[in-house]
């Protein structure tokens, strides 16, 4: 993504419009996946921070504005481990796939209003096990 290989600039660009509104909060780096653009500062950004970011990003010459969201703040730093899951899938010889470990957690009620900051792991417990840990 052409945004992220230029990526020292913006974080000028965005430190220099953060400085502008007296923020405290400081762009680290920049980086993309799947997902999105993450961008990580020093301190929880507020409202107005996320804005001002929100802004720059849709000034930019790369991105298109009508494909940005709403910015949003990681809720919380954890992780989940599945426990119990069958390695292969039924009546086969193949591992389960992780887009169908995925679709099956986007489908899940349990998991509504959860953002995943990164893509799950299908882990074997061992090698003579038919049973995964996610």
């Amino acid at each position: 993504m052409k945004f992220v290989e230029d990526s020292s600039a913006h974080i000028v660009n965005i430190n220099r419009a953060l400085k502008n509104i007296k923020s405290k909060v400081i762009v680290d780096f920049i980086q993309s996946n799947q997902v999105g653009i993450i961008i990580a500062t020093n301190k929880i950004a507020a409202l107005l921070d996320l804005q001002t970011i929100k802004q720059y990003i849709k000034n930019a010459n790369y991105i298109e504005a009508d494909n940005i969201k709403v910015p949003c703040l990681p809720q919380l730093k954890s992780y989940l481990k599945i426990i119990g899951i069958s390695y292969l899938l039924k009546n086969t010889n193949t591992s389960i796939a992780l887009d169908v470990v995925e679709a099956i957690i986007k489908n899940n009620h349990i998991f509504n209003n959860i953002a995943i900051a990164s893509r799950p792991r299908v882990i074997k417990i061992s090698p003579k096990s038919d049973m995964a840990i996610i």
